[in-house]
């Protein structure tokens, strides 16, 4: 089994503690923000595959991150250079990279990936500033990660309405982002990936397959993975999702390009329903709710070691 922890919120971020939690517990809950059903996943190192993570600040777990030890982990960090017009709660850059940094040297290059993400552009956001910044970003973690993925932002009807000024990103500017990032990317040892943007940028030596494959996730564990065919796949690329832990509206980081949130009020109040000790992220499990047990095997191949 895959646990996915990114893809509705920052858990590193904000609820570290109950993560915690939910592993000494040996379990975690979650419910489906289409149909209220509740799932309770195990969390056993010896079922899990990979813990993966996706966050914009993962210091707040670094100081017990040797309490993941017995995981396959994957993180995947996302460090931008906007300020806090935009990411209003989001940690300066810098501070980011040096979280970053530390949680390559713990974990190793492999388990831990830049993401650059979403690109936009405004007159203060424009193509160079974007240039000057990845470059400074990428001369810093040289030697810290293998690979960056980039996108550009999508305009849902959430977007719009906390970013009205977002337009979309043309082909040109995307042509000249991609050809420009190559360039640096490639003096720093670091490959470019995209992940649902099509294959524009492949010509630029973009690796456009989807940014946490199948063959990621194997390179993070140091182990083959037999998932049965179309298992965890959701979308058009390759990525596979595992099991999703986190919740809408709950992230506190204030992104006005943010697709997991529909307004900060919301925000906040579900906040205030948070409980570390609940096996739910927001809220508690009722005596009326219907739990349903998740049972799936271990998927690593015993037959055949990654090398």
């Amino acid at each position: 089994m895959i646990i996915n922890t990114g893809s509705r919120t920052d858990i590193p971020a904000f609820f570290s503690e109950w993560l915690l939690n939910r592993i000494d517990e040996g379990f975690v809950c979650s419910r489906n923000p289409y149909n209220d059903d509740i799932y309770r996943y195990p969390l056993d190192s010896k079922i899990i595959d990979c813990l993966c993570f996706c966050t914009k600040n993962p210091k707040p777990m670094l100081k017990n991150i040797d309490r993941l030890d017995d995981f396959n982990q994957f993180w995947f960090v996302t460090i931008t250079p906007y300020g806090k017009d935009i990411e209003r709660n989001v940690p300066s850059f810098k501070n980011v990279i040096k979280s970053f940094e530390s949680l390559s040297d713990y974990l190793g290059v492999n388990k831990v990936s830049w993401r650059y993400d979403p690109i936009f552009l405004t007159d203060k956001y424009s193509i160079d500033y974007h240039i000057d910044k990845f470059e400074e970003m990428a001369s810093q973690l040289a030697g810290y990660t293998n690979d960056c993925t980039i996108s550009f932002i999508d305009l849902y009807q959430k977007v719009l309405r906390n970013f009205t000024e977002a337009r979309e990103v043309t082909v040109d500017e995307r042509l000249m982002i991609g050809e420009k990032f190559s360039k640096i990317a490639k003096k720093y040892d670091i490959v470019m990936k995209t992940c649902v943007e099509g294959t524009l940028l492949d010509q630029f030596g973009f690796d456009s397959s989807g940014c946490m494959t199948k063959q990621v996730i194997e390179k993070a564990i140091g182990n083959n993975l037999k998932i049965p065919k179309g298992k965890y796949q959701i979308r058009e690329c390759d990525c596979i999702f595992g099991r999703d832990i986190g919740a809408y509206n709950t992230c506190l980081h204030g992104c006005r390009y943010c697709y997991a949130n529909s307004n900060i009020k919301l925000v906040r109040k579900n906040q205030k329903l948070h409980n570390p000790d609940s096996p739910l992220l927001i809220g508690e499990v009722k005596e009326s709710d219907v739990v349903k047990e998740i049972f799936e095997p271990n998927y690593i191949d015993t037959q055949q070691r990654l090398l």
